[in-house]
């Protein structure tokens, strides 16, 4: 009985490491950190035109998680989150895109 109750709960945590976190638990130490003020020509949180014409240039949302991972100009790779998944760094876009 143990044995399974170790098991299951292994699983669980396993499960809960993976699962997305909100935008608010994130964005502030991560994206926040340059986007909410425009740092170093960062498009603004909640400049929709900025953030479109990016989208457009790169093809698509997918494509800016893309230059997310490796870093941007004075992005650096990953954008201040190391452990956000492709899922959490499209919302994180879709978020900044639409703003606060």
């Amino acid at each position: 009985m143990k044995k399974l109750a170790f098991a299951a709960a292994l699983a669980l945590s396993t499960v809960m490491a993976h699962a997305d976190r909100a935008v608010d638990e994130i964005y502030p130490r991560s994206c926040g950190v340059c986007h909410a003020a425009g740092v170093a020509g960062a498009p603004k949180t909640g400049d929709a035109a900025a953030w479109q014409a990016r989208a457009d240039a790169k093809g698509g949302i997918d494509n800016l998680i893309g230059s997310v991972k490796v870093g941007l100009n004075a992005m650096p790779p990953r954008g201040m989150c190391n452990d956000c998944t492709d899922s959490e760094y499209k919302t994180l876009i879709e978020y900044m895109m639409k703003g606060a």
